[in-house]
């Protein structure tokens, strides 16, 4: 199924996402948007007959490290060397108007 791009689809788009294009933008758009969906339908003609579905590019999956707690700071240290306090919590600054 071939999919194209006009520039009624590119209209509706953009009132969706409430954004204007002038008539030349749109025009541009709608081709360079057909230009990547060509690229795309290539991909349809790859031979994928012997090869095996793939979830990552990679075998290695989820390399972690171990957590392991050390040198823990504890509440009351942290807090003494806090230049402004409230009961429990850190006093900083406002940051957002």
């Amino acid at each position: 199924m071939k999919v194209t791009v006009d520039k009624k689809l590119i209209e509706d788009i953009s009132h969706l996402s409430r954004l204007e294009f002038s008539e030349e933008d749109k025009s541009e758009m709608a081709d360079n948007l057909n230009e990547i969906l060509g690229w795309v339908e290539q991909l349809n003609e790859i031979d994928t007959e012997n090869t095996l579905p793939l979830i990552h590019i990679s075998e290695e999956v989820n390399v972690m490290r171990n957590d392991k707690v050390a040198n823990v700071l504890s509440h009351e240290k942290a807090l003494k060397n806090a230049p402004k306090k409230d009961s429990d919590y850190f006093r900083t600054p406002k940051v957002i108007d």
